[in-house]
């Protein structure tokens, strides 16, 4: 089969810079030069006072360092002031996201030519790397942002490497229910990676480095930054990162309007994106991708059931937008921590949520019941730096057996004893749903669990494989 003419599509509606003009783009780097050493004093600071496993003789060696970066922050802070000033009013021309295309060297995988190929698979894989600055992830007992974020790449590379060599076979339809698989490496032949947690700007570079030649376009930088109505400070972005195998048409983020305590810093919202899979007698194939982070706190679930409503309303409002009459639609699929699960009591408002009507979730069979290969993906911070819980292959073995669920997942949010048998909080979804009329039917063939990340984040990472097809 032969590509058509215009493959890879040019994507006018996308630019590298998130700036309309470069002289604004060279400010806003100059703003950000003079807000870093008072950032980097800040964080330093953090991470000197934070909780930590260290001996107590450590607690009375660290007020040196603290010490030094407090002088430090002291010292920047006028720098930071004209910084601030600078950086504030550019916020208002600012696109809310960075696009990273691909280099010129990069082969995009092969259209999908409808009807010569009825059926074509999509991999897609999510999770949260908890890279924040290191004061920050601290807390959640990890640190060392910048060498966590290189060694999460060398990771991810492992499973787009095999990317370059065509799409994952599906040749063959599925004849079973779809099952769940429990992994020590990063699945292979990934065609969409949704990422969260990626706060920190340089740690979110070096994971761009690797997946742009690698995989294809990347959005970075997602949020909208600044003073928002209400009016919020949102001095974080969203932590979303999304990297795709396929060509990006169109993108957007729309920020959730309310957020309380720390999260009422960052940007959370929806990033929604649109690729272009292949060609159906001249006309697009489209997919659409939704990715988010919802409010953290368990006490929140009010809260995390407005930025449902809203994030289902502005995913149907970008396709309606985004998709011609006569272009036809593969799938919309939902990915990202939601911080909630589906077997705690805490989030029984959440888990009854229009949502699950909208979109399949396949480690859902209905209201706090799990598939019974589903498997929870927080982790216990507790434990991350346990020999076990640091090792991809020695922690997919434990997690094999409910004794080692009990260690190393995370337990109910309120305390007391966890359901038997005992799969831990799933917090990580990729749910997806068919496009109303559409002509193409996508299936679950398998979910994927993988420990590939173990030691770097507290979060398993999760896989979908989705089949697709033209009816028969």
């Amino acid at each position: 089969m032969q590509s058509p003419p215009d493959w890879p599509p040019v994507q006018d509606a996308l630019r590298p810079s998130p700036f309309p003009h470069p002289l604004l783009h060279v400010l806003h780097t100059v703003a950000r030069m003079l807000l870093f050493p008072a950032y980097w004093a800040q964080d330093q600071l953090l991470r000197c006072w934070a909780p930590t496993a260290r001996p107590s003789g450590w607690r009375r060696l660290r007020a040196v360092p603290a010490s030094g970066a407090a002088l430090l922050l002291l010292l920047a802070l006028p720098l930071a002031l004209l910084g601030l000033l600078l950086w504030l009013p550019l916020q208002a021309w600012r696109r809310p996201f960075c696009y990273q295309p691909p280099p010129p060297c990069w082969v995009p995988p092969p259209p999908w030519l409808l009807p010569a190929e009825p059926t074509r698979c999509f991999l897609f894989f999510t999770a949260n790397l908890c890279l924040l600055p290191d004061g920050l992830a601290c807390f959640s007992n990890l640190s060392h942002c910048q060498q966590r974020a290189e060694a999460i790449g060398a990771a991810l590379l492992s499973g787009l490497r095999s990317s370059l060599y065509g799409s994952v076979d599906c040749s063959q339809p599925q004849s079973e229910a779809p099952r769940g698989v429990l992994t020590a490496a990063v699945p292979a032949r990934l065609d969409f990676v949704c990422l969260q947690e990626v706060f920190d700007l340089r740690a979110a570079r070096r994971l761009v480095r690797r997946l742009a030649p690698n995989l294809g376009p990347v959005l970075f930088d997602v949020g909208t930054l600044g003073l928002q109505p209400g009016p919020h400070l949102k001095l974080l972005g969203s932590g979303l990162l999304l990297a795709s195998r396929y060509p990006l048409l169109r993108a957007t983020f729309r920020c959730f309007p309310k957020a309380r305590g720390e999260d009422a810093l960052a940007s959370k919202g929806l990033l929604s994106a649109q690729a272009q899979l292949g060609v159906q007698d001249g006309r697009r194939v489209v997919g659409f991708l939704h990715c988010t982070h919802l409010q953290a706190p368990t006490e929140d679930g009010p809260l995390r059931c407005k930025q449902l409503t809203l994030l289902l309303e502005w995913a149907e409002q970008f396709e309606s937008e985004s998709c011609l009459a006569e272009e036809a639609v593969a799938f919309s699929v939902l990915l990202g921590d939601l911080n909630f699960d589906n077997c705690s009591q805490d989030h029984a408002q959440e888990q009854e949520h229009t949502l699950f009507s909208r979109f399949h979730d396949p480690c859902r069979l209905g209201t706090r019941r799990e598939q019974p290969w589903a498997l929870g993906t927080l982790l216990s911070t507790s434990m991350l730096h346990h020999s076990v819980a640091s090792s991809p292959e020695r922690l997919r073995r434990a997690l094999e057996q409910e004794k080692g669920r009990h260690v190393y997942l995370a337990g109910p949010p309120s305390g007391g004893h966890p359901p038997r048998p005992w799969l831990g909080r799933r917090l990580d979804y990729i749910a997806y749903r068919a496009a109303p009329g559409s002509q193409l039917n996508p299936e679950v063939e398998r979910v994927t669990f993988s420990t590939a990340l173990a030691g770097l984040t507290d979060h398993l990472a999760v896989g979908l494989q989705l089949r697709v097809s033209v009816p028969s």
